[in-house]
């Protein structure tokens, strides 16, 4: 949080993030499993799954597998305000407008970030309905582009309920 008190702003060089980071845990403290479909820029297409358990206070277990192989489950522990960083882009760098997306899970108010770097162009689109991870990104590099677009949002309990 910058010296203004915002809680979406963590830098001054920074844009606003689209969710703080009391907003994430108040929706993935109880738990959630997120679908992924994963195409890549030759064509072939994976999901996989990311599982959030464990939340406390200050943080949650996250693993990441391919759908099907949950033995093969990636994981490790993450604060809320580490989640909120992974969408804090360079004001240099970055544009954010709001812009309503077509989606597998409905129509979606998001927040769309463009990211330029030295590796190419990333657009993040983050579902207002859905604090955490965007609902869509794609990347643009050299190879061509990789498009992650989530399929299905499960919690244990009704989602979204205020930090405890």
């Amino acid at each position: 949080m910058t010296e203004n008190g915002d809680p979406h702003l963590l830098a001054d060089d920074l844009l606003p993030t689209p969710f703080t980071a009391d907003e994430i845990r108040g929706a993935l403290r109880g738990g959630a499993a997120i679908r992924m479909r994963v195409e890549a820029p030759d064509g072939t297409v994976t999901e996989r799954i990311s599982r959030y358990s464990a939340g406390d206070d200050e943080g949650t277990l996250l693993e990441t597998h391919p759908v099907g192989t949950p033995e093969a489950a990636v994981g490790r522990r993450v604060t809320w305000h580490e989640l909120q960083a992974h969408a804090a882009f360079p004001v240099d760098r970055a544009t954010v407008t709001t812009e309503t997306l077509t989606h597998p899970l409905g129509q979606l108010e998001c927040r769309r970030y463009d990211v330029n770097d030295d590796d190419g162009v990333a657009v993040f689109w983050f579902a207002l309905a859905y604090p955490g991870m965007p609902v869509r990104y794609e990347t643009t590099d050299a190879v061509g582009t990789t498009r992650v677009t989530v399929q299905e949002v499960r919690h244990p309990r009704p989602a979204f309920l205020p930090p405890r």
